[in-house]
């Protein structure tokens, strides 16, 4: 006569739950990867949009001297042109706070690339950029 132990057929629940668990561990990765990446996209295109709002300024001449300066519509349009060629992608600000730099700031919406219970359906992302014309 065999002895029946009463743990019979519990590695099968343990396997299958620690299996459920890796899998939402991996997507929940892969989920927050992709937010890292979209931050960073964000965070470029912001760099790339207050450079090329920093070289929207206007050459004049005062007392004999070439001087350039940006104003905010320079800036703005500059900003507008470059996140222009991302779809997804908005200016919320673009100024120049002293007349030699351009401050832009990018707004986009990320939703996860794996749609799971753990992570939220979308998620504003915002970057802040400040660049320098070499000019004087």
């Amino acid at each position: 006569m065999r002895c029946r132990d009463d743990d019979e057929g519990s590695v099968l629940l343990l396997t299958i739950g620690y299996a459920m668990l890796a899998i939402a561990l991996i997507l929940v990765c892969v989920d927050a990867t992709s937010l890292y990446l979209a931050q960073k996209r964000t965070q470029a295109v912001a760099d790339a949009a207050a450079l090329a709002g920093a070289d929207g300024f206007t050459l004049s001449v005062a007392g004999g001297e070439p001087v350039a300066e940006l104003t905010r519509d320079g800036v703005h349009e500059q900003a507008v042109a470059i996140t222009a060629a991302y779809g997804d992608m908005a200016v919320v600000a673009a100024d120049t706070p002293d007349g030699r730099s351009a401050r832009v700031t990018v707004t986009t919406r990320w939703s996860p690339p794996i749609a799971a219970m753990l992570v939220p359906d979308g998620v504003r992302l915002e970057a802040t950029a400040t660049s320098r014309t070499a000019l004087r």
